[in-house]
């Protein structure tokens, strides 16, 4: 498969309050949030040129910063802003937009008080994954060795780079085996979420979803519960074990990336995608525009 290199392509991004020509926006090899994780980041989808809930993106993106122990130089309006013109300077209307932030390199070394924060954003042309049929036919999902980290050992609530790493881990050893993705549990074995996605089981009729105390509380995860609710479905909120994938008869993933896409198999269990992934995915697209 020929891959267009994220270094090597035509347009523009924001960076330090500059739209730089894409090769242009540059770090050092020296960079503390490439040594030592000090970087958090935001994923969003572009629906007919605007930002699917970008106020809200863009505050999340402040406050992960804040949880890692720095602050943007940059308020919430002039994020957003910018976010606009990286769109606009890119034609681009359907696609995803990154924007990320960083501490320098003025200090190499754990401590980085005095390291300058930097801020980019980056768009590109990103239509849907799937087309109606292929995403009805659900995905299937391995049960990862690696589980999310106690909220007292990692900063769980912020979109950070570094709680990333066990989530590209399990989503190669998946790849590896011929699975689409990997079910995550948390550190009492209990459900959390898929590599990048959080998860809904249907039982009986309602949803069922885990209470992000360990991993992010997604915003199109906030949104689906919010669809859900106005449809009259009810939705709880609450500890699952892995054992009661035997009484759902319907799962689904949401995220930025992924939407609303449903799940046919997670290891043994199986599932059936049917009315109620079909209710929350028209849901969702009408939510968005699509």
């Amino acid at each position: 498969m020929s891959l267009i290199p994220f270094d090597d392509r035509d347009g523009f991004i924001w960076m330090d309050g500059q739209m730089l020509p894409w090769r242009e926006a540059k770090v050092h090899v020296l960079t503390h949030g490439l040594h030592y994780a000090s970087s958090v980041f935001e994923g969003e989808r572009a629906y007919n040129g605007q930002v699917f809930k970008l106020a809200e993106h863009s505050q999340r993106l402040i406050r992960s910063a804040g949880l890692l122990g720095f602050a943007l130089p940059y308020d919430r309006a002039t994020l957003d802003q910018a976010t606009d013109a990286v769109l606009q300077a890119n034609g681009v209307r359907d696609g995803y937009v990154r924007p990320v932030a960083w501490r320098g390199s003025e200090m190499m070394g754990v401590s980085a008080r005095h390291n300058r924060i930097h801020v980019a954003i980056a768009c590109w042309a990103w239509p849907s994954y799937f087309d109606a049929d292929a995403r009805m036919a659900g995905l299937r999902l391995t049960v990862s060795k690696w589980h999310r980290p106690a909220p007292e050992t990692a900063p769980t609530q912020s979109k950070a780079a570094g709680l990333y790493m066990i989530s590209t881990l399990s989503k190669h050893a998946a790849e590896d085996e011929g699975w689409d993705d990997a079910l995550m549990l948390d550190h009492r074995g209990q459900v959390a979420e898929a590599s990048a996605a959080n998860i809904f089981l249907v039982i009986d009729g309602a949803l069922h979803t885990p209470t992000p105390e360990c991993f992010l509380d997604g915003i199109t995860r906030q949104t689906v519960i919010e669809l859900a609710r106005e449809m009259g479905l009810s939705v709880t909120e609450r500890a699952i074990d892995p054992s009661e994938f035997a009484r759902a008869s319907e799962v689904f993933l949401t995220g930025t990336a992924a939407e609303v896409t449903p799940v046919r198999q997670i290891g043994d269990w199986h599932f059936t995608p049917g009315a109620v992934c079909q209710q929350v995915i028209a849901a969702y697209d009408r939510a968005v525009g699509k």
